[in-house]
C-alpha cells in the first residue's frame, strides 16, 4: 500500500485530497495544525469507508523536524507528499505588516521547502510531490500581493525539484485552484461576493475542493508518470 503525507488535511482542499487518495486505496498521513477535532473527523471518515489514515499535529511555523518524527513513529517510508497546507487573507500591499510577510513566507513557502528536503530521503523511487499552488500566480491579484509571491515561490520550488529528482522517476507538479469554496475563503458568504468570484470562472461557478483533489489524485496516480514539473491549472477557466 502507497502512503501519502497531505498537509493542512483536517479541512478545506487537504480534506478532500485526503479522502480522495484514500478512496484510491493509499494510506493517508492527515497533517493538521489545530483543530483536533477536525482531523478526527478526516480520519475517521476515511476509516469507515474502509480506508487507512493517521493524523499528524505540527505548526507548520516550527521547524519540520517534529513532524517527520512523528510520520516516522507510524509510517515506513513515503509515496505521495502534498504540500497543501497555507495561510493568506485578502491583504492590499499598504496594510501588509513584515511581521505577517514573515509568516506567509515561514509557512506558504520556507515549510514545504524543507519539508520537501527531509521528504527525499524518505520517498521511494517513482513517488510524487505535488505542490498545491494558486491562480494568482497567472492572474493578477493585488488583494493580496504578498500571498501570491507565496505561491510563486512554490512554482520555482517544483521546477528545481523536477529536474533534480527526475533521475529517481519522481514527479514534482503544481496544482493551481482557482476561487474554491473553502472555510478559507469565508467572505464567500456574502451573496454579492460569491456571484462576483463565480464570474471568475468559464462555468461560472464557485469551484469546490473535491474538484481540485481529483486533479491532485491523477497528478498522483501511474497514469501522470510521464508529468512532471508542470504547473496544473485547476481554476476552472477563471478569466481566460
Amino acid at each position: 500500500m502507497r502512503t501519502a503525507l497531505v498537509t493542512g488535511a483536517s479541512r478545506g482542499i487537504g480534506r478532500a485530497i485526503a479522502l480522495r487518495l484514500a478512496r484510491d486505496g493509499i494510506r493517508v498521513g492527515v497533517h493538521y495544525g489545530r483543530n483536533d477535532a477536525a482531523a478526527r473527523r478526516t480520519v475517521g471518515e476515511i476509516e469507515a469507508a474502509g480506508g487507512q489514515a493517521f493524523a499528524l499535529k505540527a505548526d507548520l511555523g516550527d521547524p519540520v523536524e517534529a513532524l517527520w518524527a512523528a510520520y516516522d513513529e507510524v509510517a515506513d517510508g513515503l509515496d505521495i507528499l502534498v504540500n497543501n497546507a497555507a495561510i493568506g487573507k485578502h491583504q492590499p500591499l499598504a496594510e501588509v505588516t513584515p511581521e505577517w510577510f514573515d509568516r506567509l513566507f515561514a509557512v506558504n513557502a520556507k515549510a514545504p521547502f524543507f519539508l520537501v528536503q527531509q521528504a527525499v530521503p524518505r520517498l521511494r523511487d517513482g513517488g510524487r510531490i505535488i505542490n498545491i499552488g494558486s491562480g494568482v500566480t497567472r492572474i493578477a491579484f493585488p488583494q493580496d500581493t504578498a500571498y501570491s509571491m507565496t505561491k510563486g515561490a512554490l512554482q520555482t520550488l517544483t521546477l528545481a525539484l523536477a529536474k533534480e529528482l527526475g533521475p529517481r522517476r519522481i514527479t514534482v507538479n503544481t496544482v493551481a485552484p482557482g476561487i474554491i469554496d473553502t472555510e478559507m475563503n469565508d467572505w464567500l458568504a456574502d451573496p454579492e461576493a460569491a456571484r462576483a468570484a463565480a464570474a471568475y470562472s468559464v462555468f461560472d461557478q464557485i469551484g469546490q475542493p473535491a474538484e481540485v483533489a481529483d486533479v491532485v489524485a491523477f497528478v498522483a496516480s501511474d497514469d501522470a508518470r510521464w508529468v512532471t514539473g508542470q504547473t496544473v491549472d485547476a481554476t476552472g477557466g477563471s478569466q481566460l
